[in-house]
């Protein structure tokens, strides 16, 4: 963060400063994480009250408290702490000079190319992104707070269960880049149908001016009808677009090699990430870079040692008896899971037997027991042996792939997780590849931990 006295916050943020301190370090939420110089958020939650732990945000090396009441410590008050931070979040963008704002929203990928982006913007310059997916009102402000006067690149990004919010997100952080990945039926069920979510992630490119640039999916016909709601101009990728991959090979692992080709030019990459949803990600990312100055030949060098910042996202690991385990349990929806379920079935194609581990899919509406049954079927139209669904409310996932004609795989219903790892314990082999995935309130990241107990992560 740019360094700030208590006065220049409570003027920005329209609050009452109560003390003295000089503010260096970014704004934080958790003192078990704290930041150095940094500025504790307290927030009133209905079971944690953060004001109650202002002095051990102080003692753990933090300066100040940005809360709704004084406390013992330095502190500017405000009326309302999520949009001040908000406020302070925009102060900081607008004071650094040359900041590039590359935001990034869809149904599903965001994280995984907010990471790619990250790697590669970082190979020229000074950048700072997104954390794990820390992706809304709070999240966003407390990534620009981490700018510092030599920040070049804020890469942020965006999520949405509303109309609006996007927009709202956008006044923190004001895009020159805007990248829109796909609009699925995550959280379809509180936006009402596709047609809205639409309408939400469009958000984003209405916010650039025409001296910015809309990075669109050339393969999502939602995603293509944003051009007309942007003054930006246009760069798509995927099939078909600008920024596009010929000549896909997967390998026995699962990772894709491709030639990405551009304007530019073209570049051999492969991926060390599992699954051909990737590629995507990757050109997404590329085409973000590319519409800054990046050079082409940085861009595949990034992308081909690319890492896995994000944790539970097509995470492998081989136990020592040779099993592997793929975790995706961060989250789902009916997109994200059958992207899954085509590199389970790569990975399958080596000879290993496939299992499919899924729970629940939540925030479908009333169209959630029809896409769990869609997942079902389609699991089972890849040739996948097992599907093993976990809980009641995917039980439609086990009956969908049961009725798929000419299947000759096993369709599996349990009531829980120790039911679910039960029947793994008796059932799976070194020789088989396990996948795991479900909404994130299904926590079956407890499947996985039972799995590959003393099992070590494979690089």
């Amino acid at each position: 963060m740019i360094a700030m006295t208590l006065t220049e916050i409570a003027e920005v943020v329209g609050g009452t400063a109560h003390g003295r301190a000089t503010v260096r370090g970014p704004a934080f939420l958790d003192t078990r994480s704290p930041e150095p110089d940094g500025l504790f958020v307290a927030l009133v939650g209905e079971h944690v009250d953060g004001h109650d732990f202002a002095e051990r945000a102080i003692a753990a090396g933090a300066v100040a408290v940005l809360g709704s009441r004084p406390t013992a410590v330095p502190t500017v008050v405000v009326d309302d702490v999520v949009a001040a931070v908000g406020l302070l979040a925009r102060h900081v963008v607008d004071r650094v000079p040359g900041l590039q704002v590359l935001a990034i929203t869809g149904s599903q990928g965001k994280t995984s190319v907010k990471d790619y982006l990250a790697q590669i913007l970082e190979r020229v310059a000074e950048t700072v992104a997104t954390l794990g997916n820390l992706n809304n009102e709070l999240g966003v402000p407390l990534t620009a707070l981490r700018v510092r006067p030599t920040t070049r690149h804020l890469v942020v990004e965006m999520g949405a269960r509303g109309q609006g919010h996007i927009s709202y997100l956008c006044g923190l952080t004001p895009p020159d880049v805007a990248c829109v990945l796909n609009v699925g039926s995550a959280h379809v069920g509180e936006f009402g149908g596709r047609a809205a979510i639409a309408r939400a992630k469009g958000e984003l490119v209405e916010a650039l001016g025409p001296e910015g640039v809309a990075v669109l999916n050339a393969g999502d016909e939602l995603v293509h009808a944003m051009r007309g709601r942007t003054r930006a101009r246009i760069v798509d990728f995927g099939v078909g677009g600008q920024v596009r991959a010929v000549d896909l090979a997967v390998d026995s692992h699962g990772r894709c090699s491709f030639t990405v080709v551009a304007e530019q030019g073209s570049g051999r990459v492969t991926l060390p990430q599992i699954g051909r949803h990737q590629v995507d990600n990757a050109l997404a990312a590329a085409a973000m870079a590319l519409c800054v100055g990046v050079e082409l030949d940085v861009v595949v060098a990034a992308l081909n040692a690319a890492e896995s910042r994000s944790r539970w996202r097509m995470e492998r690991t081989e136990r020592p008896d040779g099993l592997v385990v793929i975790n995706d349990a961060y989250n789902a929806n009916p997109e994200s899971v059958e992207a899954a379920l085509l590199a389970l079935a790569d990975l399958g194609v080596a000879g290993r037997r496939t299992v499919a581990v899924l729970g629940e899919m939540r925030e479908l509406g009333a169209d959630a027991s029809l896409a769990h049954r869609r997942v079902g079927a389609f699991a089972a139209r890849r040739g996948i042996a097992v599907v093993l669904a976990v809980g009641a409310a995917a039980e439609q996932i086990a009956a969908g792939a049961a009725a798929e004609p000419g299947w000759a795989g096993q369709a599996v219903q349990v009531a829980g997780r120790a039911e679910a790892l039960q029947w793994l314990g008796e059932n799976v082999s070194a020789s088989d590849v396990v996948l795991v995935k479900a909404s994130r309130g299904a926590e079956l990241e407890h499947i996985v931990e039972g799995l590959i107990v003393e099992g070590t992560r494979a690089p």
